[in-house]
């Protein structure tokens, strides 16, 4: 499967906002990216209480924004 069609089947398998399982790849000082699917990682951002994420960590989000034409997504905790 191409990467292009790993991201086709992604945003239609959950553009209905369910909950993903995921894992921080990366920590930033503006919030932590999450690998919710094999080759495919969003923006969690920094939101005050949410706790600090360290890489490795599980962390269950939700599609908060989704940028079809960019292929980018942002998240929120789940």
């Amino acid at each position: 499967m191409s990467h292009k069609e790993s991201w086709r089947d992604f945003v239609v398998a959950n553009v209905d906002g369910g909950v993903l399982d995921g894992v921080v790849t990366r920590v930033l000082p503006f919030g932590a990216f999450v690998e919710v699917a094999q080759g495919l990682e969003g923006l969690l951002p920094t939101v005050g209480g949410t706790g600090p994420l360290a890489a490795g960590a599980s962390v269950a989000v939700r599609l908060d924004k989704l940028d079809v034409q960019n292929r980018r997504f942002s998240l929120t905790l789940a």
